[in-house]
């Protein structure tokens, strides 16, 4: 199958992509205990500025977003140093990169937070999984609830995070609510059982996520931030008892605010992308802005629905950590490599920086058999 559509440029508010293949983000547990990106970020990320988009590893807003060993963070100014030479190297490369905001609420441990204090959540309730601690894996804690009153704090949180993506030379940022981290938790039931202003109803809910949208376009504006949702996906233990009400609204309310992309997680992560009887896909119809497709893409399924104007933007998780040359990939119709899961989480350069792209010699005769 030809690709011409995937390959098509495409312009997301200012920020203009050579294609539309999107690289997800992809956390690999690779940063100093500190949070700092390595070098080794950089060059990872160069290798696979042929994306139209790359969207960073989940980032941590604060030391209390943090829910998995050797994450990088935005909070201090050495990990704004570090992101900075990322950004570079994709800019000199061709590339667009944006930066997604991460606080994982009730997904960690008392290891990874500040003074072992016990995580943050909607409400006290306790995931049943383990933490991936420098220690290794340990059952999860009940978290503590957060007061209303802290919330603000956690807003301001997000602004920060948000000036240093900007300062770091980010083309925009993407706000993690998904995949049952904090602002999941506050949107589904299953984790949010408040009974003041951000629980109970459907609006209430979506309170505090929306403060937060709210507050960080301001900071780079609607045009530069993205949002991720994942509306039946139940990864981190999350669920709610009627997600199409919930994520209708939702993204009714998103629309509004004429944000660059709406990022959806259509199925379960790395599941089935069909598992539920509301199919996320439907909330294109709406959010009246740019739908990026997510969940076991590949290039003939991303180009068989950008045809039909099903989703304006692929993204694809996977495949490219084992093919930083995705995109040449695609559009020579040349195989794609196989990754190791492995070497998905935490370690050095093996199976980060070792994928090798096509030789000259390879793209030539995939070019001439095409």
């Amino acid at each position: 199958m030809k690709h011409d559509h995937l390959l098509q440029p495409f312009d997301v508010g200012p920020v203009s992509l050579a294609n539309r293949v999107v690289m997800a983000p992809l956390t690999r547990c690779r940063a100093t205990s500190d949070g700092v990106p390595k070098d080794m970020h950089a060059e990872y990320y160069r290798q696979r500025a042929g994306a139209g988009l790359i969207i960073s590893e989940a980032t941590n807003i604060s030391p209390e977003g943090r829910g998995y060993a050797w994450t990088p963070g935005i909070f201090s100014d050495e990990q704004v140093a570090a992101w900075t030479k990322v950004t570079d190297a994709v800019h000199a490369a061709g590339g667009k990169m944006v930066l997604q905001l991460w606080h994982v609420g009730r997904v960690s441990h008392p290891d990874l937070q500040p003074g072992g204090a016990l995580p943050v959540a909607p409400s006290a309730i306790k995931p049943e999984m383990k933490a991936f601690t420098e220690d290794g894996f340990k059952d999860m804690v009940a978290p503590r609830a957060l007061a209303a009153s802290e919330l603000p704090r956690v807003v301001e949180d997000y602004v920060k995070a948000t000036e240093n993506a900007k300062r770091a030379g980010f083309d925009g940022v993407e706000i993690h609510s998904a995949n049952g981290y904090l602002l999941d938790q506050f949107l589904r039931d299953g984790a949010n059982k408040r009974t003041d202003d951000y629980g109970g109803s459907i609006e209430n809910r979506m309170r505090f996520p929306l403060m937060v949208v709210d507050a960080v376009t301001k900071v780079f504006g609607p045009e530069r931030t993205g949002i991720r949702i994942s509306p039946v996906s139940p990864a981190n233990d999350l669920t709610d008892s009627n997600p199409e009400a919930l994520f209708t609204a939702f993204v009714e309310e998103l629309s509004k605010r004429k944000l660059a992309y709406l990022h959806v997680v259509e199925g379960a992560t790395r599941g089935d992308r069909d598992p539920h009887a509301f199919k996320a896909w439907a909330l294109r119809q709406h959010f009246d802005g740019v739908y990026m497709g997510n969940n076991n893409y590949t290039p003939d399924l991303a180009e068989e629905r950008l045809a039909k104007g099903e989703i304006d933007l692929a993204c694809f998780g996977r495949p490219f950590i084992s093919n930083p040359d995705l995109v040449t990939r695609i559009r020579l119709g040349a195989p794609l490599a196989e990754w190791d899961e492995a070497t998905f989480y935490g370690g050095d350069e093996t199976g980060y920086l070792d994928y090798p792209a096509l030789t000259e010699e390879e793209k030539a005769r995939y070019a001439s058999a095409a």
